[in-house]
């Protein structure tokens, strides 16, 4: 018996594939027309890819909006609170004639200014995230913290006090009122 010669049998193979491979390509037919895509699937598709970029746009600005609020929320109680207590220690030193009167009315206004200026520079921070309804409520209480500081520095023994009655009035319903309006925890 005799074998095959093997580069007789890759020649009868390469004359094969090239006479299938004319074959093939002599029948395939030519598609008429333009390279374009279908119009209602386009216009579907972006439809598509419009809407799901709006609400990754919307999540992500909804992100940014609850976390100003929270960095403004969460600390406000404690920093607003200082200078709650003292103010009244220097309501207490001024009802009783205290002899440190002048240094607890220093530090009454210093830390109502204080804490106007942190509040305000949280707001500033985050002023195009926070909600402009919340904003102003924090412009408020950091408006009627800075009147009861100057306030609180012209008082003496011998000062009215319905102006700065007023003005502590004026502070403390700005500051429920953003207590209000933040989110309980």
């Amino acid at each position: 018996m005799k074998l095959l010669d093997p580069r007789g049998f890759g020649m009868v193979c390469a004359t094969g594939a090239v006479a299938i491979g004319l074959v093939v390509a002599g029948c395939a037919n030519r598609v008429e027309g333009s390279p374009s895509p279908n119009a209602s699937d386009l216009a579907a598709y972006k439809t598509e890819a419009t809407s799901s970029s709006a609400a990754a746009t919307s999540s992500r600005r909804a992100a940014a909006q609850a976390k100003a609020i929270s960095d403004n929320c969460g600390p406000f109680p404690t920093t607003t609170g200082a200078g709650v207590s003292k103010y009244n220690e220097f309501v207490d030193a001024h009802d009783s004639n205290a002899p440190d009167y002048v240094a607890k009315r220093d530090g009454a206004a210093s830390t109502l200014e204080d804490a106007a200026n942190t509040v305000e520079r949280g707001v500033s921070a985050v002023k195009d995230t926070l909600p402009p309804d919340l904003a102003s409520k924090f412009t408020e209480y950091v408006n009627a913290a800075r009147a009861l500081a100057d306030e609180t520095r012209r008082m003496t023994y011998t000062a009215p006090v319905s102006a700065l009655n007023d003005a502590s009035k004026r502070v403390n319903d700005a500051r429920n009122v953003v207590r209000d309006s933040c989110p309980k925890r």
